[in-house]
C-alpha cells in the first residue's frame, strides 16, 4: 500500500492479483483506512459492499482471474470528507451504458447482474471511463 498526503488530501494505492484471494487484502485495507477516518457504520457498510462489488467485477469480468493481471485501487480523501475510490483493471472493458436493470421482472431471478445497481445506490457519485475497465465512486463521510 503506498501513501502521498498533501494539505488537503491523503492518497492511497493497492495493486491486487486477480484471484479471489485478494478480496481479503481488499478487506483488511479498507477496515484500516475506514478506522483511521472514523467513518461513520452506515458509510463504512457502503464503502465496504461497493469496493468489494467493484474489485470482484474488476477480477472476475475484467482480468478473467487471470492472476499476473492486476487490478489497482486508488484512494483520495477529500478535505477529510470524502473519498474518491477509483478500481480498474487491465481487461478490455465493458459497456457500461446497456446495463439490464435487475429490479425488472424477468431480471429477478438472475443470479448476476446486481452489481452495479447496487453500487450506484450506495456511492454518492458513481461513474465508469471510457472503456469501461475503470469505476470511480465517491462518498462523502
Amino acid at each position: 500500500m503506498g501513501q502521498i498526503t498533501t494539505d488537503t488530501s491523503k492518497l492511497y494505492t493497492l495493486q491486487l492479483a486477480s484471484k479471489l484471494d485478494s478480496i481479503v487484502e481488499l478487506e483488511n485495507f479498507l477496515e484500516l483506512l475506514l478506522e483511521e477516518h472514523q467513518v461513520s457504520n452506515e458509510c463504512y457498510g457502503n464503502i465496504m459492499t461497493s469496493l468489494n462489488e467493484a474489485t470482484m467485477n474488476a477480477i472476475v469480468h475484467g482480468n478473467k482471474c487471470q492472476e499476473n493481471k492486476k487490478v489497482y485501487i486508488n484512494v483520495e480523501v477529500v478535505n477529510k470528507s470524502k473519498f474518491i475510490f477509483t478500481v480498474a483493471d487491465e481487461g478490455n472493458g465493458f459497456d457500461f451504458r446497456n446495463i439490464t436493470d435487475p429490479t425488472l421482472p424477468e431480471n429477478i431471478e438472475k443470479d448476476s447482474g446486481r452489481g452495479v445497481f447496487i453500487m450506484k445506490h450506495l456511492a454518492d457519485l458513481l461513474t465508469y471511463n471510457e472503456r469501461g475497465n475503470e469505476v470511480e465512486m465517491h462518498f462523502k463521510f
